[in-house]
């Protein structure tokens, strides 16, 4: 699907916007990292676009409770 350019670049954007995201919560990481796939699909490339869909996917992921 991607390149590996690509998919590197995508696995950094996730890594960096789910930093502060325990590797536990599965299903927000889950949720932000396909946001930015749908993102990459459109052609979104830029680090910074990327990014910022990310983190909009962050505010509105599921998280666990405690």
């Amino acid at each position: 699907m991607f390149d590996t350019e690509t998919t590197t670049l995508l696995r950094a954007v996730l890594d960096e916007v789910c930093e502060t995201v325990s590797r536990y919560e599965t299903s927000a990481r889950a949720h932000v990292a396909s946001k930015i796939l749908e993102a990459a699909t459109r052609g979104e490339t830029s680090v910074d676009g990327l990014k910022q869909v990310g983190r909009n996917a962050l505010r509105e992921a599921p998280m666990m409770r405690n």
